[in-house]
């Protein structure tokens, strides 16, 4: 069994996963390196891994004033989905470095800049790179079959592994559902470009205050939740 067709097995059928793809990232080899450092900027390819929130938990989100839906979603949409992306990533490291080839699995959600709000790596541009959806207007990454209603991980790799799939188009069109719902007004509304800072999108500061002095049991999640193409 050649090594693509064992991380598609592990992730996909053992692991219960909804994506999985294979980004080259030397196109984004500085934006790489201005995040993380060197260290990650070395590596040339990501595997991205997807899981899908449970529908019904999101769709309760604006009544997120319950403790009960803030809970739930707290724990099935967010805790417990970024502990199984991190075991599946650390199986498809070991599984690389068993094949002799360099594999660093990258948390889930653990920031590492707060400064910046930011990971050592971006888990959207793997995706989005992958050919696994674009970048919207609230800087969430939106996969067609399941809109923004997904958790990525990565594992960055030397690993010879083939890219799947083309970078999509940005398809928001003219819809600002996303930002019209923050109720910090964190999004300017402008459109994801490549090369452009984060800031001319989305401010971090704003939404990271709101999560942690007045959101109603610090869950929010309404521009996840908005999206049309989450909501089929």
């Amino acid at each position: 069994m050649d090594l693509s067709t064992k991380i598609t097995d592990l992730v996909l059928s053992a692991s219960c996963c909804d994506f999985l793809g294979i980004a080259d990232l030397t196109p984004a080899r500085d934006f790489v390196r201005d995040q993380g450092g060197n260290t990650v900027a070395v590596l040339p390819r990501a595997v991205s891994i997807g899981i899908a929130l449970p529908r019904a938990i999101v769709d309760q989100l604006p009544s997120r004033s319950d403790r009960g839906v803030a809970v739930n979603y707290q724990n099935h949409a967010y805790s417990t989905i970024n502990q199984r992306l991190d075991a599946v990533a650390s199986q498809v490291a070991s599984v690389l470095q068993q094949d002799d080839h360099k594999a660093l699995p990258i948390p889930a959600a653990e920031r590492c800049d707060d400064e910046r709000i930011c990971a050592v790596f971006s888990h959207k541009l793997a995706a989005h790179l992958a050919g696994l959806g674009w970048i919207r207007k609230s800087c969430l990454l939106v996969a067609p079959q399941a809109g923004p209603r997904v958790r990525w991980t990565s594992v960055l790799t030397d690993a010879p592994l083939e890219a799947t799939g083309s970078r999509m188009a940005q398809q928001c069109g003219n819809c600002t559902e996303c930002v019209d719902i923050c109720p910090v007004h964190a999004f300017t509304g402008k459109p994801f470009r490549e090369g452009e800072p984060r800031s001319a999108r989305y401010d971090a500061g704003r939404c990271q205050r709101y999560l942690r002095e007045d959101a109603p049991f610090s869950v929010c999640g309404l521009c996840l939740y908005v999206c049309p193409h989450g909501r089929q």
